[in-house]
């Protein structure tokens, strides 16, 4: 894409805490979201996250150099705060200067202050506005606040219930930081829902998964636009 094609950039406070053009992140889905997918959502504009979680420990460390030879932009990456190599991981990516490191699983306190500490942004995901609050406690940069029409593992409640009761969770506590919604979002106007909810930002996983940069045969992309699932 040259770049007279290119949109004007939409800032938000999640844009200008993470340092991309546009309020769109590519989650880190196991076995899809490798370097490839990853640095091209970056030079796009938006964040793009490596799944880790599916890599061995040696597998991340060359994905990371990989992702770093493709882009100079801001990435992140996505990591299992339960992994028993966890520590390992974090050290990686603080070494390497990795922007972002999103959890699926909270991370402990001890664990987002070493991060934050060496200038790396953490973004839990979370499916209770409980949960927000509680990481923000802790020290979280942002959230993304995942509902049950999302492929990851935060719970059943759905995008349009869950969204606003997070938001309205932090402000009561007079909370600021930013929001990302993620579950059912897949194009320009669930960004716009998104960010009219009160989000600053929306995460996306199949939309990702089906374009030319995605690690996912061309015969399973096929199957999900044959289902309308794109």
């Amino acid at each position: 894409m040259t770049a007279s094609a290119r949109a004007a950039s939409l800032p938000t406070k999640f844009t200008e805490l993470v340092g991309v053009e546009y309020p769109v992140v590519q989650t880190g889905m196991g076995w899809v979201s490798g370097p490839a997918l990853t640095s091209a959502t970056s030079n796009a504009g938006g964040l793009g996250i490596l799944a880790s979680a599916t890599m061995t420990y040696p597998e991340l460390e060359a994905a990371v150099a990989k992702t770093k030879s493709l882009t100079d932009k801001p990435f992140g990456v996505n990591i299992r705060a339960d992994a028993t190599d966890a520590g390992q991981r974090i050290d990686l990516l603080i070494r390497e200067g990795v922007k972002v490191a999103s959890f699926a699983l909270a991370p402990k306190q001890e664990l987002i202050a070493k991060l934050k500490e060496h200038g790396v942004v953490v973004i839990p995901s979370i499916g209770a506005a409980k949960h927000a609050v509680k990481v923000a406690s802790w020290g979280a940069d942002a959230v993304i606040v995942q509902g049950g029409e999302g492929g990851g593992h935060t719970g059943p409640v759905a995008t349009t219930l869950l969204l606003p009761s997070v938001l309205d969770a932090l402000s009561a506590k007079g909370i600021d930081m930013p929001v990302v919604a993620a579950g059912g979002f897949f194009d320009g106007r669930g960004l716009a829902a998104a960010l009219a909810y009160g989000a600053e930002g929306v995460a996306m996983g199949t939309r990702f998964l089906l374009t030319s940069d995605s690690a996912v045969p061309d015969t399973v992309k096929q199957e999900y636009l044959q289902r309308g699932l794109g």
